[in-house]
Protein backbone atom coordinates (compact mmCIF):
# COMPACT_ATOMS: atom_id res chain seq x y z
CA UNK A 1 0.00 0.00 0.00
CA UNK A 2 3.05 2.29 0.03
CA UNK A 3 3.73 5.44 -1.92
CA UNK A 4 0.49 7.39 -1.84
CA UNK A 5 1.62 9.69 0.95
CA UNK A 6 5.37 9.57 0.39
CA UNK A 7 6.97 12.88 1.32
CA UNK A 8 4.09 13.84 3.63
CA UNK A 9 4.46 14.26 7.39
CA UNK A 10 1.55 13.32 9.64
CA UNK A 11 0.83 14.05 13.30
CA UNK A 12 -1.65 11.79 15.11
CA UNK A 13 -2.76 12.76 18.62
CA UNK A 14 -3.70 9.96 20.98
CA UNK A 15 -1.66 7.97 18.49
CA UNK A 16 -0.22 5.23 20.69
CA UNK A 17 -3.33 3.04 21.02
CA UNK A 18 -6.78 2.30 19.64
CA UNK A 19 -8.01 4.37 16.70
CA UNK A 20 -4.95 6.62 16.79
CA UNK A 21 -2.52 3.72 16.50
CA UNK A 22 -4.49 2.20 13.61
CA UNK A 23 -4.48 5.56 11.79
CA UNK A 24 -0.75 6.01 12.43
CA UNK A 25 -0.05 2.56 11.00
CA UNK A 26 -2.24 3.16 7.97
CA UNK A 27 -0.60 6.49 7.16
CA UNK A 28 2.88 5.00 7.60
CA UNK A 29 2.01 2.06 5.32
CA UNK A 30 1.10 4.58 2.64
CA UNK A 31 4.47 6.29 2.92
CA UNK A 32 3.88 9.14 5.36
CA UNK A 33 6.40 10.02 8.06
CA UNK A 34 4.31 9.77 11.21
CA UNK A 35 4.65 11.56 14.54
CA UNK A 36 2.88 9.60 17.29
CA UNK A 37 1.73 12.08 19.96
CA UNK A 38 0.52 10.59 23.24
CA UNK A 39 0.54 11.04 26.99
CA UNK A 40 1.93 7.48 27.26
CA UNK A 41 5.50 8.11 26.16
CA UNK A 42 6.61 4.47 26.28
CA UNK A 43 3.76 3.33 24.04
CA UNK A 44 4.35 6.25 21.67
CA UNK A 45 8.08 5.43 21.44
CA UNK A 46 7.37 1.75 20.76
CA UNK A 47 4.87 2.40 17.98
CA UNK A 48 7.00 5.14 16.44
CA UNK A 49 9.96 2.75 16.35
CA UNK A 50 7.80 0.11 14.63
CA UNK A 51 6.70 2.66 12.03
CA UNK A 52 10.05 4.34 11.52
CA UNK A 53 8.48 7.56 12.77
CA UNK A 54 8.84 9.91 15.71
CA UNK A 55 7.27 9.98 19.17
CA UNK A 56 6.04 13.11 20.91
CA UNK A 57 5.30 12.58 24.59
CA UNK A 58 2.86 15.34 25.45
CA UNK A 59 0.16 16.21 27.97
CA UNK A 60 -2.23 18.04 25.67
CA UNK A 61 -4.25 19.31 28.63
CA UNK A 62 -1.29 21.61 29.29
CA UNK A 63 -2.43 23.95 26.52
CA UNK A 64 -0.21 26.99 27.12
CA UNK A 65 2.81 25.61 25.16
CA UNK A 66 0.54 24.83 22.21
CA UNK A 67 -0.24 28.53 21.76
CA UNK A 68 3.25 29.27 20.40
CA UNK A 69 4.01 25.87 18.87
CA UNK A 70 5.00 25.76 15.19
CA UNK A 71 3.91 22.52 13.49
CA UNK A 72 5.41 21.40 10.20
CA UNK A 73 2.98 18.55 9.50
CA UNK A 74 1.07 18.12 6.24
CA UNK A 75 -1.58 15.85 7.78
CA UNK A 76 -3.04 16.57 11.22
CA UNK A 77 -5.22 13.92 12.83
CA UNK A 78 -7.02 15.28 15.91
CA UNK A 79 -7.86 12.05 17.68
CA UNK A 80 -7.06 12.41 21.40
CA UNK A 81 -10.11 12.20 23.61
CA UNK A 82 -11.59 11.12 26.92
CA UNK A 83 -15.07 10.23 28.12
CA UNK A 84 -16.88 10.81 31.40
CA UNK A 85 -20.49 9.82 31.98
CA UNK A 86 -22.91 11.36 34.50
CA UNK A 87 -26.28 13.16 34.61
CA UNK A 88 -25.96 16.91 33.98
CA UNK A 89 -26.94 17.84 37.53
CA UNK A 90 -24.18 15.58 38.88
CA UNK A 91 -21.53 16.33 36.25
CA UNK A 92 -18.42 17.86 37.84
CA UNK A 93 -17.74 21.28 36.26
CA UNK A 94 -14.00 20.60 36.05
CA UNK A 95 -14.65 17.32 34.20
CA UNK A 96 -16.85 19.21 31.73
CA UNK A 97 -14.15 21.85 31.21
CA UNK A 98 -11.41 19.23 30.83
CA UNK A 99 -13.28 17.47 28.03
CA UNK A 100 -13.81 20.76 26.18
CA UNK A 101 -10.13 21.59 26.61
CA UNK A 102 -8.87 18.29 25.20
CA UNK A 103 -11.45 17.77 22.47
CA UNK A 104 -12.19 21.35 21.29
CA UNK A 105 -9.44 23.73 22.41
CA UNK A 106 -6.57 21.36 21.58
CA UNK A 107 -7.76 20.66 18.00
CA UNK A 108 -8.09 24.45 17.56
CA UNK A 109 -4.58 25.10 18.87
CA UNK A 110 -2.95 22.31 16.85
CA UNK A 111 -4.79 23.29 13.66
CA UNK A 112 -3.80 26.91 14.26
CA UNK A 113 -0.20 25.77 14.65
CA UNK A 114 -0.22 23.57 11.53
CA UNK A 115 -2.02 25.81 9.01
CA UNK A 116 0.89 28.20 8.27
CA UNK A 117 3.02 25.26 7.06
CA UNK A 118 0.11 23.81 5.08
CA UNK A 119 -0.70 27.20 3.53
CA UNK A 120 2.93 27.77 2.59
CA UNK A 121 3.05 24.45 0.74
CA UNK A 122 -0.41 24.72 -0.80
CA UNK A 123 -1.50 21.32 0.56
CA UNK A 124 -2.84 20.02 3.85
CA UNK A 125 -5.26 17.63 5.49
CA UNK A 126 -6.99 18.18 8.82
CA UNK A 127 -8.79 15.02 9.91
CA UNK A 128 -10.90 15.29 13.05
CA UNK A 129 -11.97 12.14 14.86
CA UNK A 130 -15.48 13.09 15.82
CA UNK A 131 -18.17 10.55 16.66
CA UNK A 132 -21.77 9.70 15.95
CA UNK A 133 -22.17 11.93 19.03
CA UNK A 134 -21.05 14.81 16.84
CA UNK A 135 -24.43 14.57 15.10
CA UNK A 136 -26.58 12.73 17.66
CA UNK A 137 -26.98 12.94 21.44
CA UNK A 138 -27.11 10.37 24.22
CA UNK A 139 -28.17 10.93 27.81
CA UNK A 140 -25.47 11.32 30.47
CA UNK A 141 -22.78 12.34 27.95
CA UNK A 142 -23.30 16.10 28.02
CA UNK A 143 -19.61 17.06 27.92
CA UNK A 144 -18.64 14.58 25.20
CA UNK A 145 -21.63 15.39 22.98
CA UNK A 146 -21.03 19.12 23.42
CA UNK A 147 -17.36 18.77 22.52
CA UNK A 148 -17.98 16.65 19.44
CA UNK A 149 -20.68 19.03 18.18
CA UNK A 150 -18.22 21.89 18.64
CA UNK A 151 -15.52 19.97 16.76
CA UNK A 152 -17.91 19.54 13.83
CA UNK A 153 -18.39 23.31 13.61
CA UNK A 154 -14.69 24.04 13.92
CA UNK A 155 -13.90 21.51 11.20
CA UNK A 156 -16.28 23.24 8.79
CA UNK A 157 -14.76 26.67 9.45
CA UNK A 158 -11.30 25.18 8.86
CA UNK A 159 -12.58 23.78 5.56
CA UNK A 160 -13.82 27.18 4.40
CA UNK A 161 -10.64 29.03 5.40
CA UNK A 162 -8.33 26.31 4.11
CA UNK A 163 -9.94 25.83 0.70
CA UNK A 164 -8.05 28.63 -1.12
CA UNK A 165 -4.79 27.17 0.20
CA UNK A 166 -5.23 23.52 -0.81
CA UNK A 167 -6.17 22.44 2.72
CA UNK A 168 -9.16 20.20 3.45
CA UNK A 169 -10.82 19.53 6.79
CA UNK A 170 -13.23 16.70 7.55
CA UNK A 171 -14.73 14.72 10.42
CA UNK A 172 -14.98 10.96 10.86
CA UNK A 173 -18.00 9.90 12.90
CA UNK A 174 -17.76 6.31 14.16
CA UNK A 175 -20.10 4.48 16.47
CA UNK A 176 -18.58 2.29 19.17
CA UNK A 177 -15.10 1.20 18.10
CA UNK A 178 -13.32 -1.92 19.34
CA UNK A 179 -10.71 -0.35 21.60
CA UNK A 180 -9.35 -1.43 24.99
CA UNK A 181 -11.51 1.22 26.64
CA UNK A 182 -14.73 -0.06 25.05
CA UNK A 183 -13.86 -3.72 25.66
CA UNK A 184 -13.34 -2.96 29.36
CA UNK A 185 -16.77 -1.28 29.45
CA UNK A 186 -18.33 -4.38 27.89
CA UNK A 187 -16.68 -6.72 30.39
CA UNK A 188 -17.64 -4.49 33.35
CA UNK A 189 -21.27 -4.26 32.24
CA UNK A 190 -21.48 -8.01 31.62
CA UNK A 191 -20.23 -8.70 35.14
CA UNK A 192 -22.51 -6.08 36.67
CA UNK A 193 -25.66 -7.32 34.92
CA UNK A 194 -24.81 -11.02 35.04
CA UNK A 195 -25.14 -11.47 31.27
CA UNK A 196 -22.79 -12.40 28.45
CA UNK A 197 -20.60 -9.83 26.71
CA UNK A 198 -22.52 -10.54 23.50
CA UNK A 199 -25.78 -9.56 25.20
CA UNK A 200 -24.23 -6.37 26.54
CA UNK A 201 -23.10 -5.48 23.04
CA UNK A 202 -26.42 -6.09 21.33
CA UNK A 203 -28.85 -4.95 24.03
CA UNK A 204 -26.96 -2.13 25.70
CA UNK A 205 -24.20 -0.62 23.57
CA UNK A 206 -25.37 -1.36 20.03
CA UNK A 207 -29.08 -0.62 20.48
CA UNK A 208 -29.01 2.25 17.99
CA UNK A 209 -26.74 0.57 15.44
CA UNK A 210 -28.45 -1.46 12.71
CA UNK A 211 -25.29 -3.53 12.21
CA UNK A 212 -24.76 -5.26 15.54
CA UNK A 213 -21.00 -5.20 15.87
CA UNK A 214 -18.26 -2.83 16.91
CA UNK A 215 -16.40 -0.75 14.37
CA UNK A 216 -12.83 -1.98 13.93
CA UNK A 217 -10.03 0.60 14.37
CA UNK A 218 -8.63 -0.42 10.98
CA UNK A 219 -11.93 0.52 9.33
CA UNK A 220 -11.67 4.02 10.77
CA UNK A 221 -8.03 4.16 9.68
CA UNK A 222 -8.92 3.23 6.10
CA UNK A 223 -11.27 6.22 5.88
CA UNK A 224 -8.69 8.54 7.45
CA UNK A 225 -6.08 7.39 4.93
CA UNK A 226 -8.46 8.06 2.04
CA UNK A 227 -9.24 11.53 3.38
CA UNK A 228 -5.49 12.17 3.54
CA UNK A 229 -4.98 11.11 -0.08
CA UNK A 230 -5.04 13.20 -3.24
CA UNK A 231 -8.18 11.28 -4.28
CA UNK A 232 -10.09 13.20 -1.58
CA UNK A 233 -8.98 16.63 -2.75
CA UNK A 234 -12.58 17.75 -3.36
CA UNK A 235 -13.86 16.40 -0.05
CA UNK A 236 -13.94 19.10 2.60
CA UNK A 237 -16.27 20.33 5.32
CA UNK A 238 -17.84 16.88 5.42
CA UNK A 239 -18.72 14.44 8.21
CA UNK A 240 -18.37 10.76 7.33
CA UNK A 241 -20.47 8.44 9.46
CA UNK A 242 -19.19 4.94 10.18
CA UNK A 243 -21.86 4.06 12.69
CA UNK A 244 -23.56 0.92 11.42
CA UNK A 245 -26.73 2.85 10.61
CA UNK A 246 -27.12 4.64 13.99
CA UNK A 247 -27.63 8.06 12.37
CA UNK A 248 -30.03 6.67 9.78
CA UNK A 249 -32.71 6.63 12.49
Amino acid sequence: MGGGLAGRKALVTGGAAGIGAAVARGLAERGAAVVVADLDGDAAEKLAADLGGEAWTVDLLDTAPLETLPLDCDILVNNAGIQKVAPIHEFAPEDFRQIQRLMVEVPFLLTRAALPHMYEHGWGRVINLSSVHGIRASAFKSAYVTAKHALEGFSKVTALEGAPHGVTSNCINPGYVRTALVERQIADQAAMHGVSEGEVLEKVMLTEMAIKRLVEPEEVASLACWLASDDAGMVTGASYTMDGGWSAR
